[in-house]
């Protein structure tokens, strides 16, 4: 039992910030319908988009065409401290090593970037850098798990500080953050929050025994003088942060919120702008697919040049059943949702974008549900994406659609039994991990759109949760076997045969990183040869003879793990640790969430390890350590 316990709330470090903002803004809107049952014969066929011509149609829609009610879930803050019943010790520090040369870069002057999968297509992160400074989001409050400063710190190894701080007050919460190409502009994306209690006016969403009502905040900081960050713009929409890339000068955020009657009055998207009065978007704005749904909700699109303050953004609203992942390519936002209307099928809808302009292009859909964003992917102008389906058994699928969302081909009926653990398209390419028991690694050769074929499969113990390209023959898998972190290098040199020519075991009773469920807490460069996760092990000791609840002799350790990384294998260099002066308690061990390493990054020969409490300085030769800034 209690080893059970201890795996559920060690599950929960590397995400109770997302996971408190989702809790407070009920967020349920946001990712979609539970996935049901559909079988792939029978793919549904888009509806046309169009527009209201009025108000009254809008309403008269919802009205006739909701067939469900809403769900809310309800809760606070999730405590950023984390306890158990037993006696615990830190676990040691994994001692630098020496392996020899690790790179062919290493007196040159360069600096990692935001793990994305597109390039040329920025994604929002909680730590940004130019090179020269760092820009992360953070709080240090232990009693609370909003994410709610944003520091600008010097770099310099000579002389590392903070040397800014934004600071956005409380019922905030940071998503993520851009920045410009040039370094001058800094954008914070998050979400603000306010709880009511019962006894106070209801607003619009109820979630007993609080009522809540919730905006997503884009504001655009000048940070040509870093010390001095002064607010540029500042833009608010109504309804919770779903998802945001930007491209060259253009951020583009997706905001989705319910779209329901209550009072005989339907509350349209809102959006301030400057803080000047709320502009409510007009229903005859609004798409929508004439279809049935157990909800709706309203998913603005917003293009923003955050260059240019005299540009105006510019938005768009679509009437959709909600929005559960998103890809985009240079010219093309997809947004899907899980629903079902007799069986079920994930819809998929496509907005061209190209500087301000927003346009919506094509509808269309596919049997079964997306994973995530690395389940699809768009190449030489058709959109891939794989799914699972599942009714008395599971089952998974390669679509591939033409522009128009129309499919033009497709496999199916592969890993029966089995779900999609992971997906990572790659040119001619792709690969499927799903699991039961064993880990089927499959390579799929899609270079022909009309008829996607498996090329070859590798089963083996586990499965990995995120795939990343290595070079054109090789392929890292991160994921677990047992209750381990697992490392992978698959050779897929002869895509027939694909192998794993090398593994890695983070030992431990049970052992976690966040890199399983967020891909931007993994660090990569393979012309420095360095992979860099960060790593929770858990021992569970003895259990105490005299009380059958405490465990004796048991450890916790949390860091980063640093590992070199070639054709050869994983060779672990080192682990850094930011809680150096945890200790042991008598009955409850107390674990900071805010000393938990989420975010590494390199500056020419320097690794800088980030968690809420500090950033620490370390030799990229030596994992020596240079120098530490406290957050505060």
């Amino acid at each position: 039992m209690v080893q059970k316990e201890v795996k559920k709330k060690t599950s929960i470090y590397g995400t109770v910030a997302v996971l408190s903002a989702i809790v407070l803004v009920a967020l349920i809107y946001v990712y979609g319908t539970v996935p049901a049952v559909f079988p792939p014969t029978e793919t549904p066929s888009a509806s046309a988009m169009q527009r209201f011509s009025s108000y009254e149609e809008l309403k008269n829609f919802l009205a006739t065409n909701t067939k469900g009610g809403y769900t809310i879930y309800s809760g606070g803050p999730l405590d950023a401290r984390v306890m158990w019943s037993r006696s615990i010790a830190p676990l040691p520090t994994p001692a630098p090593m020496s392996v020899g040369s690790f790179g062919s870069d290493n007196s040159a002057e360069s600096y990692s970037t935001t793990n994305i999968q597109v390039a040329g297509v920025d994604e929002a992160d909680i730590v940004k850098t130019d090179g020269k400074y760092i820009y992360t989001a953070s709080n240090n409050d232990f009693n609370s798990a909003s994410q709610n400063n944003v520091y600008i710190v010097k770099a310099d190894l000579q002389d590392p500080r903070v040397i800014a701080k934004i600071a956005l007050g409380n019922e905030t919460y940071v998503a993520g953050l851009f920045l410009s190409q040039d370094s001058s502009k800094l954008v914070v994306i998050g979400s603000q929050y306010q709880l009511y209690t019962a006894n106070e006016p209801r607003p619009e969403i109820a979630i007993y025994p609080y009522f809540s009502s919730v905006s997503t905040f884009i504001t655009v900081y000048d940070v040509s003088e870093k010390a001095m960050p002064v607010l540029a713009r500042n833009l608010t929409l109504s309804g919770s942060y779903f998802n945001s890339r930007m491209i060259g000068n253009y951020v583009y955020a997706v905001v989705s919120e319910p779209a329901y009657i209550i009072q005989d009055e339907v509350a349209l998207p809102k959006v301030y702008q400057n803080d000047a009065k709320a502009s409510q978007i007009a229903a005859e704005q609004v798409y929508y697919a004439d279809s049935v749904d157990n909800y709706f909700t309203f998913t603005t699109f917003i293009g923003l040049n955050i260059l240019d303050n005299a540009q105006q953004p510019t938005n768009m609203t679509v009437m959709m059943g909600g929005t559960s992942a998103m890809y985009v390519s240079m010219d093309n936002i997809y947004v899907t949702y899980s629903t079902w209307n007799d069986g079920q099928y994930t819809s998929i809808y496509r907005v061209r974008v190209n500087g301000s302009e927003l346009k919506f292009e094509a509808k269309g859909s596919v049997p079964g549900y997306v994973l995530n964003q690395y389940s699809m992917d768009e190449y030489k102008g058709y959109f891939r994406v794989a799914t699972t389906w599942e009714k008395t058994t599971q089952m998974n699928n390669v679509y591939v659609l033409n522009m128009n969302m129309s499919q033009v081909g497709k496999l199916e009926n592969l890993a029966e039994g089995e779900r999609i653990y992971s997906a990572r398209f790659m040119g001619d390419k792709a690969y499927l991990v799903t699991f039961r028991q064993t880990d089927p690694f499959f390579v799929l050769d899609v270079s022909n759109p009309a008829n996607p074929r498996v090329a070859g499969e590798l089963k083996i113990p586990g499965y990995s949760s995120y795939l990343h390209p290595f070079d054109e023959n090789h392929v890292i898998g991160l994921g677990m076997e047992n209750s381990t972190v697992k490392l992978s290098l698959f050779d897929v040199t002869n895509v027939n045969a694909p192998t794993e020519t090398a593994r890695y075991i983070v030992e431990g009773d049970w052992t976690y990183s966040q890199a399983l469920d967020d891909p931007k807490a993994f660090l990569f460069d393979k012309q420095k040869e360095l992979l860099v996760i960060p790593v929770s092990i858990t021992q569970y000791g003895v259990v105490d003879s005299t009380s059958k609840d405490t465990y004796i002799s048991g450890g916790f350790w949390q860091g980063a793990y640093v590992f070199k990384v070639t054709t050869s294998g994983f060779t672990l260099r080192g682990g850094i640790t930011h809680a150096e002066n945890a200790t042991g308690a008598s009955y409850y061990y107390e674990i900071d969430y805010n000393q938990q390493v989420n975010r590494a990054l390199y500056i020419d020969n320097t690794l800088y390890t980030i968690s809420n409490a500090k950033i620490k300085l370390n030799s990229l030769i030596s994992l020596a350590s240079i120098a530490e800034v406290n957050l505060q």
